[in-house]
């Protein structure tokens, strides 16, 4: 639990806007699947956001926070590959529709960005972003 605690101090500690964007990620995937967890998609997306963030704990606790934590959203790639291919389907008349093109649309974003810190992290980038 302390790690936790420690990892979410340096989600906080980061400089704007990036704890609203981590507010944003949490909500969709760890809050909002709880409306729709009848569906097998709300399951899919709760199971990749705990296991996300079971590595990022692992992560944390090796490395710091450090730009590899990207790699715990590795888990969102299948997600987003299967609501992506599906969106046409959708006519995003329903909060549910709505909920998955914010998935695929915020998430992508966010892998976009992950890739990059983890390439800097492996070229040599490899301070901490926000000390615990």
């Amino acid at each position: 639990m302390k790690t936790i605690f420690q990892f979410m101090r340096c989600i906080f500690g980061m400089k704007s806007p990036w704890p609203v964007w981590v507010g944003l990620l949490l909500a969709l995937n760890m809050i909002v699947p709880l409306f729709f967890i009848e569906t097998p998609e709300a399951k899919a997306i709760l199971i990749s956001a705990f296991a996300g963030a079971g590595l990022m704990m692992l992560l944390f606790n090796k490395y710091g926070f450090v730009r590899l934590l990207g790699l715990g959203h590795i888990f969102w790639i299948p997600i987003v590959i299967w609501l992506g291919y599906r969106l046409p389907e959708f006519s995003f008349s329903t909060p549910l529709e709505i909920w998955f093109l914010l998935i695929v649309g915020v998430n992508t974003i966010s892998l976009i960005l992950d890739a990059i810190d983890v390439v800097r992290y492996f070229n040599g980038d490899r301070d901490p972003m926000v000390t615990s």
